[in-house]
């Protein structure tokens, strides 16, 4: 029997999967801490597309990043935590745990 995942499984599995294909490869890619709201959106239709994936998702999971205080956002302007900036500058591997243990180290 298959079983739905509740709220927080889910918002968490979106947060992961932005996370991971489009945030942390968008920020490695154009090797700034910050992105702008149309460069998400490049990212975000190009690996929607190639996953196959509906952009609720990725929009949902955006929103859950910044309420966890990994995203900041200021204008149409997002930017990484302070924290996330010596993986950046190492080109270093980021996943969403490495991230919001981070963030919550404060």
């Amino acid at each position: 029997m298959l079983t739905e995942k509740g709220k927080y499984a889910s918002a968490t599995e979106n947060r992961r999967f932005v996370w991971s294909k489009i945030i942390w490869p968008l920020i490695l890619e154009i090797n700034d801490v910050a992105f702008t709201l149309k460069q998400f959106q490049e990212k975000r239709n190009q690996i929607c597309k190639e996953k196959n994936v509906s952009i609720t998702i990725p929009s949902r999971g955006l929103v859950s990043l910044m309420q966890k205080g990994i995203l900041l956002k200021e204008g149409d302007i997002y930017s990484i935590h302070f924290r996330l900036i010596p993986y950046m500058r190492l080109r270093a591997d980021c996943d969403y745990a490495t991230a919001i243990h981070e963030v919550r180290l404060k």
